[in-house]
């Protein structure tokens, strides 16, 4: 039975059945009882069906369900992602394109009859706490229930996602997921922003399949964002508690592997714990913002869970995240451990179970599988997590206003060029200096060690138009705040010595970083004025009982602003700009170019 009376929603279900032609059709509400229902009939499914879930331990993992995709179906498939806007240039030279209509004519084929033999489940759900002036409602169509089951995490799903949307608003994302056959030569992942709608086949994994994620959250968002006057950002939420009580928060974009989770979920060192300081995470992903009622900039995390990668997760890296999986959470391509009907990765522990089963299925002895180089958990192995399990999720998580922020943060991997931290001059040079967003790759991304890829405001995946155009909207945003824009800082942990040892610790020392910047923001210290931004005084950084390991040597190369390699920065940015983004398309701002000029000229004072 239809949950909604809206006849927008109505007459798009209607078409999308004719289409896919379902044996039957249900409407999911989000009770227990019908979520309970689905988890006994995808559990019970044979050994061998691909859609199969496992239940888990109930006393060790209570609620707990394991999931395994098929080998050709693991990750997020950029090549197969679209954006199909009326003209090439509106989607710009970072998305792959395609006009709508013949994207649609050779999609419409392969959805014909999809769903024949399956069930249509209708997946209302909103992106935001229930009744926010932030939040926004889809509805996706999928024929799999290990889709429903992590939307009911990801998502506030069911019946009361409908109350923001009432009678008549056609104000709704509208996605289409059918696994189809999983076919990787026919699996695509296509938006088309100016219709709000999101299409995916032939995938059964995560962020191909749960479209609120990346595909509404990211993509369709940025676009609606850019039209609406706000901003859909690549960001986690991290609120500061000083000892007086008031709380400060931060918004911060990493590229992957630059440990954004760990900060979103950071641990403050022993000092401040005991001076009274606590870190609330808001969110480890993506931050909506709005100006609010005071002018000033105010987020939403409009996720409800956390969909984590696993290996590496454990009880020093990040207890908060790993606390997160003990409970109703869904593991996706992790190991087995057959012997308590438990889950491991690897970094987990150093205990691989003997009794093993892989993450494609195969019963193995897990410490001999590892010793011939075998991975037992797939790299890009996942946890779906509910956010309520987080041990420090902050107590506005559900605020429907969203929270203020007052700093905004972009870091990358850079072994040498830039500083641990420094502060733009104003929001149009914070606006370049996420442009410049970029990391060295590691020896096991690629096998080229220290080349850089460019990830503007690490959002390059995930920019639902044209990127200059969206630099633009930043420049926009920034007018629009005024003297209540947030101050924008650049952080590095990973700044190397001549060994390629990392010299700053990392993780919770983290926090002496965003105690800085906090000050920064309070005006309570001073800085020192660089060609690139201010930095901080030495003496402004508390390091306490950190002597031993951040020395004054140490501390010198953590601050440096080295001419040549800037220089060097500066061209490779002007390449940047001119080669890979203005050359094939690409819209950028002149202010951007201004800012270029002006640090060059800083530079040669």
């Amino acid at each position: 039975m239809a949950l909604t009376n809206n006849k927008n929603v109505l007459a798009w279900v209607d078409e999308m059945v004719a289409l896919t032609k379902p044996d039957k059709v249900v409407w999911i509400d989000g009770s227990k009882e019908q979520l309970d229902a689905l988890t006994e009939e995808v559990t019970a499914l044979p050994e061998g069906d691909p859609n199969k879930m496992y239940k888990l331990n109930e006393e060790k993992l209570p609620g707990c369900l394991y999931h395994r995709t098929l080998p050709n179906d693991v990750a997020r498939v950029e090549d197969r992602t679209f954006i199909c806007t009326s003209t090439k240039e509106a989607a710009g030279p970072t998305n792959n394109w395609m006009a709508p209509d013949e994207m649609k004519a050779m999609l419409i084929p392969l959805y014909d009859g999809v769903m024949k033999g399956r069930t249509m489940y209708v997946i209302p759900y909103s992106m935001g706490p229930i009744g926010s002036p932030l939040a926004k409602v889809g509805v996706e169509l999928t024929d799999s229930i290990y889709v429903v089951l992590n939307m009911n995490i990801m998502t506030r799903m069911g019946a009361a996602a409908f109350e923001n949307l009432g009678d008549t608003s056609n104000d709704f994302v509208r996605g289409l997921h059918s696994k189809a056959d999983v076919d990787p030569e026919k699996r695509y992942i296509v938006h088309f922003p100016e219709e709000n709608t999101i299409w995916s086949i032939n995938s059964a994994y995560g962020g191909n399949v749960l479209l609120g994620k990346k595909c509404f959250a990211l993509r369709i968002a940025s676009f609606q964002g850019k039209n609406e006057g706000w901003m859909a950002e690549h960001m986690l939420i991290l609120g500061v508690q000083k000892p007086d009580g008031e709380t400060k928060y931060i918004t911060a974009a990493f590229p992957s592997a630059c440990g954004k989770t760990n900060l979103a979920m950071l641990i403050p060192p022993e000092g401040y714990q005991k001076d009274g300081y606590k870190v609330f995470t808001v969110g480890d992903d993506i931050a909506w913002m709005k100006p609010g009622k005071d002018g000033r900039l105010y987020a939403i995390n409009p996720e409800n869970g956390f969909f984590g990668v696993a290996p590496g997760t454990n009880e020093k890296s990040n207890p908060n995240a790993l606390a997160c999986t003990r409970k109703n959470t869904i593991f996706t391509n992790v190991a087995m451990n057959n012997e308590d009907n438990t889950v491991w990765w690897e970094k987990l522990d150093k205990n691989p179970p003997v009794d093993a089963t892989e993450w494609k299925g195969t019963k193995v002895n897990g410490p001999e599988y590892i010793a011939e180089g075998n991975n037992l958990a797939h790299p890009n192995s996942r946890f779906t997590a509910p956010a309520e399990n987080c041990p420090c999720i902050s107590p506005e998580f559900n605020n429907p206003e969203g929270v203020p922020i007052s700093a905004i943060i972009f870091g990358g991997r850079r072994a040498s060029t830039t500083p641990l931290v420094y502060q733009s001059f104003d929001w149009t040079h914070g606006t370049y200096m996420g442009s410049a967003v970029s990391s060295e790759t590691t020896a096991a991304a690629t096998g080229a060690v220290g080349v850089l890829r460019h990830d503007p405001m690490a959002m390059k995946p995930f920019i639902g138009y044209n990127v200059g155009d969206y630099w633009a909207h930043w420049l926009e945003m920034g007018e629009k705040l005024g003297d209540k824009a947030p101050k924008i800082f650049n952080v590095n942990w990973f700044k190397q010595d001549e060994e390629g040892n990392f010299i700053w610790p990392g993780f919770g020392d983290n926090m002496r970083v965003l105690d800085w910047i906090i000050k920064r923001c309070e005006g309570t210290v001073d800085a020192e004025e660089t060609a690139i931004g201010y930095l901080p005084k030495k003496e402004d950084l508390n390091l306490k009982g950190l002597e031993d390991e951040v020395t004054p040597e140490i501390l010198d190369k953590l601050l440096a602003v080295d001419k040549d390699l800037w220089t060097k920065e500066i061209a490779e940015m002007r390449r940047y700009y001119n080669d890979d983004i203005a050359a094939k398309g690409g819209h950028i701002p002149a202010e951007l170019y201004a800012e270029l000029d002006k640090i060059e000229a800083r530079l040669n004072k």
